[in-house]
Parts: structure tokens; C-alpha cells; sequence
């Protein structure tokens, strides 16, 4: 099942991608397998046939009419992704000869259907959908970029939780030899994340694939990461092995190595300054101006819900 989300300003497929990236996307289907699956009707987008376009994106928020899209070329360049290196230009550098096939995602805890899946055996029962979303950075730079993929709540529901599973952990693959990141322990590898359960089920959490109506690129977190567009970056896990039903808050991998800077929920809170800057105000990549920082990232209209009662600056 396709879960469209009406975006608050829609935009047409060809304000988002060029002409020659959607020549790419037959291709793009090809190297993940989906083709030939039963699956091709997954529309990326407006095609020369004819299809409709699928919806695209959710509320970028604020008073943006439109969203700027972050130049691929800053997508794909400036990166946090530790397992490559701790310098922005270095997962482009360093990731380069990783390889992303063949690829398996282990499922485990408490659900109904765990088991070893491959790539295409993960993406086969779903639709793909473009969703336009900001990022922002704990260290106050933001992008706004448009991702490949499908609700993690149709995974989620897929797999069957069971009643008593509260959280979802995430665990990145573990391979220094490919990932010179890891050979340095500056976070506690391999890397973990982990979602409330009505986190991950909230219909803006994605499994993305690609970006740009490409592929992930080895730097972004190829083949399969997850997007959680309410929280800081670090709140990423990139290469996903391995996904936990659990009873149990996750210790990941930030809050482990500095709680008192890093909290579980990362949600984008500008009252709420990191202990060495301010979160108040935010800088596009590829702008000079700083914009103040929007609570939830401008997405509060679609999450606050889930923290009603809760102490955001205690649990930030």
C-alpha cells in the first residue's frame, strides 16, 4: 500500500529532477532488483508514458513557498557518516571502492517474522515514493534533499511486532577493512540507532534507497539507510545490517559516547542549545545567510503529538 502524503506547497517531478536523471531511474530499478519482481509499477515519478507522479515530499514548514533543493553535487560531498571518517569531505574519499551488493538485512527480536532478507527481498513488497525533505545538523548547517524510498511503517507492519516491542534498533554494518572509520574509536562500533516504536511508525520515517531519483551513493548510506526528517543528522543509521524489535531503549551510538550532549530522541529543539553552540539559528548549505531553526525542523504539525506531556529539554 502507497501512503500518499499531500505536500503543503506540491511540486511538479520536473521542478525536482533533471530530464537526465529520470533517464536514469529504468536503470536505478535494474541495479536494486525490482524490475522483473512484479514491482515495476514502484513510479518514481512522472514518466514519458504517462503515470501519475507520486506525491511528493511533506510540509518543508516555515514560510518557504518552495523548497531549495541542495545542489547533488553538496548532497554527495559534505557528509557525516563516521564509518569513513570524522571530516565532512571524507566518506565521498573514502567510500569509493565500498561494496554495496550482494546485501542482507538480518531481522530479529521480538516479532513475528524474523529472519535474513536480501535487498531485493526487503524492497520487493513495497512502493517507492520522492519525498522532499529538510535535514538539519546538530552542528547548525542544514540541506533540503529529495530521498528514494517507502514508509518504514509498511515494514514494520510487514514484519508483525509483537505487543510488547516499544523500539526499533538499527545497526550499521561492521567492516573496518572497508570502513576505515571503525578503526578509530571515536564512537563505540558498529554504529546503532534506535526509534520509539511510534517513531518508526509515523508516516514521515522512511527506508530510502536512493536520492536524486539515483541509487544512494556509497557516502550517503548505500544501499539502505533510514530518514527521520524531525531530528538532528546524527540521529542516521547508513548501511542498515541489522534491525531489533526490542522492549528496551536502544543505547546508541552518539548518546553512548556523550549523554550529555547527545540524547535518544534527537529531536530538532532550537530552545534547546548544544552545550559548545547554539541551536537557535541554522545555515542552507550553499548559502551565506543564517534562518532561525524551525521546532521539529518545521515538521511539528505531523509529530508533536507523540512527545504531548514529555519534557523536551530533559529529553532532548
Amino acid at each position: 500500500m502507497l501512503i500518499r502524503i499531500t505536500p503543503e506547497h506540491p511540486i511538479r517531478s520536473s521542478e525536482i529532477t533533471s530530464e537526465a536523471q529520470y533517464e536514469n531511474r529504468r536503470q536505478f530499478l535494474k541495479e536494486v532488483g525490482l524490475i522483473g519482481l512484479g514491482v515495476a509499477g514502484m513510479a518514481l515519478g512522472a514518466t514519458r508514458a504517462g503515470a501519475q507522479p507520486v506525491q511528493q515530499g511533506t510540509s518543508i514548514g516555515g514560510a518557504e513557498l518552495k523548497p531549495e533543493l541542495t545542489p547533488w553535487e553538496d548532497v554527495t560531498s559534505y557528509n557525516n557518516f563516521y564509518e569513513f571518517g570524522t571530516d565532512k569531505a571524507d566518506p565521498a574519499e573514502n567510500a569509493k571502492k565500498f561494496k554495496a551488493k550482494p546485501w542482507t538485512v538480518k531481522v530479529e527480536g521480538m516479532v513475528a517474522k524474523p529472519g535474513s532478507y536480501n535487498l531485493d527481498d526487503f524492497l520487493k513488497p513495497h512502493k517507492l515514493e520522492e519525498r522532499i525533505y529538510r535535514h538539519r545538523c546538530v552542528e547548525a548547517w542544514s540541506m533540503v534533499i529529495p530521498w528514494l524510498g517507502f514508509p518504514m511503517a509498511d515494514f514494520v507492519k510487514r514484519m508483525q511486532p509483537l505487543g510488547s516491542a516499544k523500539y526499533i534498533e538499527f545497526t550499521t554494518l561492521l567492516d573496518p577493512q572497508q570502513m576505515p572509520g571503525q578503526r578509530s574509536p571515536v564512537l563505540e562500533w558498529p554504529y546503532v540507532e534506535g526509534l520509539r516504536m511510534d517513531e518508526a511508525m509515523n508516516p514521515l520515517t522512511l527506508f530510502a534507497v536512493g536520492v536524486y531519483g539515483k541509487m544512494l551513493p556509497n557516502q550517503n548510506g548505500a544501499p539502505l539507510r533510514h530518514v527521520i526528517p524531525w531530528k538532528y543528522g546524527f540521529k542516521s543509521c547508513k548501511s542498515i545490517v541489522k534491525i531489533r524489535f526490542t522492549d528496551v531503549m536502544p543505547r546508541t551510538a552518539w548518546s553512548v559516547a556523550n549523554p550529555s550532549e547527545y540524547g535518544f530522541f534527537a529531536n530538532v529543539n532550537p530552545e534547546v542549545d548544544h552545550p559548545r553552540w547554539s541551536q537557535g539559528k541554522e545555515r542552507r548549505i550553499g548559502e551565506f545567510r543564517r534562518r532561525d531553526t524551525l521546532m521539529f525542523n518545521g515538521y511539528a504539525q505531523q509529530v508533536s503529538s507523540m512527545y504531548s506531556g514529555m519534557d523536551l529539554r530533559k529529553s532532548y
